[in-house]
Order: structure tokens, then C-alpha cells, then sequence
């Protein structure tokens, strides 16, 4: 570790983070960190009676889970073992959005901030937060990022969405002093195409970062032109795939042409970082002292056979709780431990989770994340999907509530247009639903073209 880095993590950031800003994310990040090496049993232990102490004050504070709990006969006191958390019902986008405001604890609703997530699912939602799970999620992706070599203060290249909007000067003087601080640069992979990938390669080369993090489907595509093309870059000690499951055949890809480990994460907008791998890149380690991650079967029990659909309970959200929440994800679970030494449960794979990418006829390839990305902050979008059938033509079809309005629709246009110009028409349709998919998912972004 550089003298820099090592300052900006033991005492920079902590005097600032800690001191200034009077926050406890350096202080969660020491206990999460001494806990990941827990023994199994002492972890599930630790994960169980945080999740008895939230049941107990959902009941108390949160009318939602109450009134949902007392109709089905349940009490906090039921909840005797961890497996009796499949007693209480799974929780939907839709339950949420129907009962938004029922769903913030009473005493902390006047002092949760917001977020809004497209999600892999097409359903944009907005989810309070408070400034403790802020914090701990912070926390956790530190320590995540951490075991593939990316610890605070080494240079970083994100490979990633850029912003959407018009950005205040004071917000873009913010970004950029933060990324200086903490040695990061972005560049947007949403104009990428078969045209600027040397200046993608060219941008790599000049900031010479010891780790890059991207959408999976970016990093894919820049490693299959610097393959083609035999361009080399400069080498970084880790590449970070997120947004999409890192398929085997992509992790090859990406470490042939970067000649570098890539590591494979999991994690969506409501929770930031849920698993990542570890050094060993041998199955994903769920953050069980921060999240409960079940699997559910066809018959909505928990199951760790085979492929699930996943349920995520948020241990420390308390002023807007998540119990046993089903983002629409499919994943594995993996019974043997890893060689790390870890107490940590851990995931085979994240299955489910795949976002096509979008051509345009001047060789425009944009990844699938742009959509909900864009998307999230729309007001009155329901559900969405944007299918390509043919190279000079987008079909988005839109499930639309109360909100939204002209000015909705000109925002799309708009964002479409600054990114794909005039090289493909994007037809909008308003529609009643959008079916699912066999296994039960919404595809956000369909590309049928051949490959």
C-alpha cells in the first residue's frame, strides 16, 4: 500500500468521514471486518438476533409489517430459530409501492433520505434509507472490494454509467473532488461503440489504473477489441465486473486481454453490495452480517437446492425495513465453505441477472445497464422493456401510472437521442403489461438480432 493510500484510510478519511462529518462508517467497517472471520455458527448466531431485534421493532414502529403480520396470526414471539423467518411473508415491489408510506418506522420518517433503482427487473422504485444502513452499506462494499485488491485510495477506473441530466456545477465540482481524493475516474461506458474503442484503451493507458471496476458488458466488449486488435494496455491488479453475472467465458475474456484476475460481484441499488468473491474467486461470499440472503424454491420455501428465487432481508434499515424482499434475481447456493477460512455463507452463482446489449447500424453497442439506469428516475414509470428487432429500430414499451406525462416521455427521447443520435428510431408504446419470461423474470432489455 502506497504512503497516500495508507493515510487516506487510517487517518484522512476517518477524521473526516468519523470527525467532520460525524459518521460511523469507519467504525462499522472495523467490526465488519474483524467479523467475516467468525466461525459459521458464531455468524449465524450474530445474523439471527439482528433479525430477531428487527422483527420486534418492525412490530412496534412500522404499520406495514403489522398490519401484514396480524392478518396472517404472526408475532415477533414466533420467531424462535433462524428457519422461522420463512414464516413471515415475502415482500414485492408492488407491496411497497401500494404501501409506501405505511412502510417507514414512525419515529425515524421525517429523517430518511432517497434513492430510486431501475433494477434488472424493469420496475423502477424508490426506497427510503437511513443514515446508519447508509453508512454500514458503505461499510460492506469496502470490505467487499477489499478482497479483490481494491482498497481505498488506489487509483480506480470505473468502466461505468455516466450521469443523465443536466448535473449543477456545484454537484460536478463534488465529483470531482471526491474522485481526486480517492484516486478515481469514470468513464462512461454508455458511448461506446466499434468507433472509439482506442479511445477507451487510450484513457486506460493514460491514467494507469491498479484496478478497474465495470459493467460486466463493457468490460466483455473493450476485451474482445483489445483481443482482435492486439492492443495492450496497462496492466491493473484486479478488474471488477458488476451490474450482470461474470460468466466463465467472459471472466477469460476479460483476463486475456487485461492479463489480470477479474472478480465476479452481486449487489442492486436497494442494498448496494450483497456477495463478492473473495481472493480464491471460488463462489461469492454473502455480506451475512449485513444482509439475510434465502433462495426460494417453486414453491416459495427456502431451498438451497439448485437455483432459487432470491429473498434479501436488510438487518439495519430500520427506518424503512426490507424483510425477505424478492428483487427478481435467481441465484445458487453453495454448501461447502471457501479455503479463505471465512465464516461466511457463500453463493455457487447468481443466475438470472442478464441485460442484452442494444446495436445501432454505425456500430454503436450500448450496454443493456443504460436503460434502467436512465429509466429510474422517470416519474410514473411503472415497468418497462425496450426490445430490438432490427438494427435501426428500439420498441419501448411502457407501463405508465399517474405521473407521468409529456414531460416524461420528451426525458426519454431526449436521453435516447444524446446517446444513439439519429442512428436508430425509438418507438414508445403504452401498454397494460409486460409479460414475464418463462422462469418468471422481466427482461429489461431484449435484443433479438443475431448474434
Amino acid at each position: 500500500m502506497s504512503f497516500y493510500a495508507s493515510a487516506l484510510r487510517h487517518v484522512i478519511w476517518p477524521a473526516y468521514e468519523g470527525g467532520l462529518r460525524r459518521r460511523d462508517t469507519p467504525r462499522h467497517m472495523r467490526r465488519y471486518e474483524r467479523d467475516q472471520w467468525l466461525a459459521a455458527d458464531d455468524l449465524a448466531a450474530l445474523q439471527f438476533e439482528r433479525l430477531r431485534r428487527l422483527v420486534h421493532w418492525c412490530y412496534r414502529e412500522v404499520p406495514y409489517y403489522r398490519r401484514r403480520w396480524d392478518a396472517l396470526g404472526i408475532t415477533p414471539l414466533d420467531i424462535r430459530k433462524p428457519a422461522d423467518i420463512a414464516l413471515l411473508p415475502v415482500l414485492t415491489k408492488a407491496d411497497i409501492r401500494e404501501n409506501f408510506d405505511d412502510m417507514k418506522a414512525v419515529s425515524l420518517k421525517d429523517s430518511l433520505g432517497y434513492k430510486a433503482t431501475g433494477g434488472s427487473t424493469g420496475e423502477p422504485l424508490r426506497f427510503g434509507f437511513t443514515r446508519e444502513s447508509n453508512d454500514r452499506r458503505v461499510a460492506v462494499m469496502w470490505r467487499g472490494y477489499g478482497w479483490a485488491g481494491s482498497r481505498m485510495g488506489r487509483r480506480t477506473l470505473f468502466l461505468w454509467g455516466g450521469p443523465v441530466g443536466e448535473q449543477s456545477l456545484s454537484h460536478k465540482w463534488k465529483d470531482r473532488a471526491y474522485n481526486a481524493v480517492f484516486g478515481r475516474k469514470l468513464l462512461d461506458s454508455f458511448p461506446m461503440s466499434e468507433s472509439n474503442m482506442a479511445d477507451y484503451a487510450d484513457a486506460i493507458d493514460a491514467y494507469r489504473p491498479e484496478v478497474i471496476v465495470g459493467y460486466v458488458g463493457p468490460l466483455v466488449r473493450l476485451s474482445e477489441w483489445l483481443i482482435a486488435t492486439g492492443r495492450r494496455v496497462a496492466k491493473p491488479v484486479s478488474i471488477i465486473g458488476a451490474a450482470e453475472a461474470l460468466h466463465p467465458f467472459q471472466r477469460e475474456l476479460i483476463e486475456r486481454a487485461f492479463g489480470a484476475p477479474a472478480f465476479n460481484t452481486y449487489g442492486c441499488r436497494e442494498f448496494m453490495l450483497i456477495a463478492s468473491e473473495c481472493e480464491h474467486r471460488d463462489g461469492l461470499h454473502v455480506n451475512a452480517d449485513h444482509l439475510i440472503v434465502e433462495t426460494l424454491g417453486a414453491d416459495g420455501m427456502p431451498s438451497r437446492d439448485g437455483s432459487g428465487e432470491v429473498a434479501i432481508t436488510d438487518l439495519f434499515n430500520h427506518g424503512m425495513p426490507f424483510i425477505r424482499y424478492v428483487n427478481g434475481d435467481m441465484a445458487t447456493q453453495r454448501a461447502r465453505p471457501c479455503q479463505c477460512g471465512r465464516g461466511l455463507p457463500m453463493l455457487a452463482s447468481v443466475d438470472g441477472r442478464k441485460l442484452d446489449a442494444i446495436r445501432t447500424p454505425d456500430g454503436h453497442i450500448l450496454p443493456g445497464e443504460f436503460f434502467p439506469h436512465m429509466l429510474k428516475d422517470v416519474p410514473g414509470l411503472t415497468r418497462f422493456q425496450l426490445v430490438q428487432r432490427q438494427l435501426d429500430r428500439l420498441d419501448l414499451s411502457i407501463v405508465r401510472g399517474r405521473e407521468f406525462d409529456d414531460a416524461s416521455l420528451d426525458y426519454i427521447r431526449r436521453e435516447v437521442s444524446r446517446v444513439l443520435g439519429d442512428s436508430a428510431q425509438l418507438h414508445c408504446h403504452f401498454v397494460d403489461d409486460i409479460p414475464l419470461t418463462r422462469s418468471g423474470k422481466l427482461r429489461v432489455t431484449v435484443s433479438e438480432l443475431a448474434p
